[in-house]
């Protein structure tokens, strides 16, 4: 599903981000990807979102190589991945209905067919009573899965999240890791940056660790 060969990142000014990583998630696989902060994990997920181009290196997806995508066409791609971030950034003049519902109405999907896919994506996520409220009166884990939901809309084969849990007390962190795991037992390609440590350790799946841009560990599924 994800597959990075020799990827290297370097940044104007010649920071190196990533350094000549190789990588492989299996189609269907749950990975954590861990490191001290700095340690190019979210380097590695903008190469992955398309957000940015790797300098060296080939960046594969679902069969795709990303390099060879041109700028025009990033917004398709990007429909078959779903994005989660620790800074869900909702939109809090908006119900969470219609946060939910944004990337399908960019998409052009019918209203339809969107009341259909957003109550489905909330349900999922535990959330179908609070359709109406605004995300100001939600808790922050509340927030976070309204995120979820909306990341999961559009039926992505590929869900990735930076530091998901980065903002929670331990208990919503640990109830949002399981929510990602009912989510992958259902098929989603899970790929989650996270430093917590203490909580992704017991989880068995797993970790791939980066250090001051390099792999260190965890770079190849197990057969």
């Amino acid at each position: 599903m994800i597959v990075l060969e020799n990827v290297s990142k370097r940044y104007p000014g010649g920071f190196e981000a990533l350094k000549q990583v190789s990588l492989h998630i299996a189609r269907g696989e749950m990975a954590f990807l861990t490191g001290h902060s700095g340690a190019g994990k979210s380097t590695l997920m903008k190469l992955i979102m398309l957000m940015e181009r790797p300098s060296q290196g080939q960046v594969i997806v679902g069969g795709q190589n990303l390099n060879r995508i041109p700028k025009r066409q990033i917004p398709y791609y990007r429909r078959h991945v779903g994005v989660v971030f620790q800074n869900h950034h909702l939109l809090f003049d908006r119900t969470v209905f219609d946060n939910v519902a944004l990337p399908l109405a960019i998409a052009g999907v019918s209203p339809r067919d969107i009341g259909r896919r957003v109550r489905a994506a909330l349900d999922k996520v535990g959330l179908l009573n609070k359709e109406r409220l605004n995300p100001v009166a939600l808790s922050g884990g509340e927030q976070q899965r309204v995120g979820i939901a909306r990341a999961i809309v559009n039926k992505p084969p590929l869900l990735l999240a930076d530091e998901p849990t980065g903002n929670l007390d331990p208990e919503l962190a640990a109830e949002i890791m399981k929510l990602f795991e009912q989510l992958n037992q259902v098929g989603v390609t899970m790929l989650i940056a996270s430093h917590d440590l203490a909580l992704i350790s017991h989880m068995r799946h797993r970790m791939i660790r980066l250090e001051q841009g390099r792999l260190l560990s965890g770079g190849h599924h197990a057969a």
